[in-house]
């Protein structure tokens, strides 16, 4: 990867284990390193004592690797940046893993009301929330509007078989909102290509965790209260063979005029949300599909968010400002799905 700047939208917590493990003569092998612009995290129970390190760490870089030579919008070479860069409205050949993310970011697309979607950069630039920007001022509603012609999933990409294609040339794919949980997902086959059953992985506020902690229990996640520069925890959450993201509007805003202007952006107004929801958290079964539906419940709201939920069986938590509360409160509201997981 090229030089970028490191971001994360980490929003949980792995609460402390008592590492029983050691005790019964197993081998913990914790990981971390820096990927796509943010940093990585394994832990990972070797039953057998017998995974060198070094290697399982040199596997896990080389698949991260891979991922970014195909989705990184930072590194000028991948191809999800050749295809941003080209104008050409014709179908432009992709490899089978890019292939795999358009295609489940499409379907989120469709699924969340066209919430999900990874045509948005130009507002997101619009906006000062890209990479290195800072912003202290709204756009005019003319600029909002010209942008927009190039915006929508809908309305200016196509997703077919092993190609991408541009309806609008100067249509460009942001692939954040979706690619680190891929990533996470690709690590875990990694692990398991070693023998490993029992592991965490996190990259950047995406996780999966398969089996148990060292414990001989389902991994416990503490899911940060939505305050910025809190570290506080709502609600703790089992998690086994699972994957898991969190989207919050607390840490990357701007105000003016009295008014609070989130990073999490509506695409089809082009404007930062103005609903009460604070926080998302999605378990689903790989972190690709957490990833997505957690931005894409985030821009919905709880109200329509949780209909889709409970229509599509998906397990989310969604957190809301207490705007009843003198101090400022939260008030949780779970999907019946999620519901279920933890009881």
């Amino acid at each position: 990867m090229t030089s970028q700047p490191l971001f994360s939208r980490r929003s949980f917590l792995v609460m402390p284990l008592a590492l029983a493990a050691c005790k019964k003569g197993w081998s913990i092998l914790e990981l971390t390193g820096l990927t796509m612009g943010t940093s990585y995290s394994v832990a990972a129970i070797d039953h057998s004592k017998s995974v060198d390190k070094s290697e399982l760490q040199a596997a896990i870089n080389a698949s991260l690797v891979q991922v970014n030579t195909q989705m990184s919008n930072w590194d000028a070479g991948s191809e999800i940046s050749r295809f941003n860069a080209s104008a050409s409205t014709q179908p432009f050949a992709v490899s089978s893993e890019l292939a795999s993310v358009m295609q489940a970011a499409q379907d989120v697309h469709v699924a969340s009301d066209g919430r999900f979607d990874v045509t948005l950069g130009g507002l997101i630039d619009l906006w000062g929330f890209g990479a290195g920007q800072t912003k202290t001022a709204a756009p005019t509603d003319a600029q909002i509007a010209e942008v927009m012609e190039s915006t929508g999933h809908a309305n200016t990409l196509r997703v077919a078989g092993g190609s991408l294609q541009k309806l609008q040339p100067g249509t460009e794919v942001y692939l954040s909102a979706i690619g680190k949980g891929f990533g996470v997902d690709q690590v875990a086959r990694t692990i398991e290509s070693f023998g490993i059953q029992d592991y965490m992985i996190e990259i950047g506020g995406d996780l999966y965790t398969a089996g148990l902690n060292p414990d001989g229990m389902p991994w416990q996640i503490g899911i940060e209260t939505p305050v910025a520069h809190d570290r506080g925890v709502q609600q703790v959450v089992s998690v086994s063979n699972l994957g898991m993201a969190t989207s919050g509007d607390y840490r990357n805003y701007f105000e003016q005029d009295g008014m609070r202007y989130s990073h999490i952006l509506d695409g089809t107004t082009g404007r930062p949300v103005t609903h009460k929801t604070a926080s998302v958290t999605v378990l689903t079964e790989n972190a690709m599909l957490a990833d997505a539906w957690a931005t894409a419940m985030l821009v919905l709201g709880t109200e329509r968010g949780l209909e889709i939920a409970n229509e599509r069986n998906l397990a989310v938590l969604f957190i809301d400002r207490d705007a009843d509360s003198a101090q400022k409160g939260f008030v949780t509201t779970p999907s019946a799905a999620f519901t279920a997981l933890q009881a």
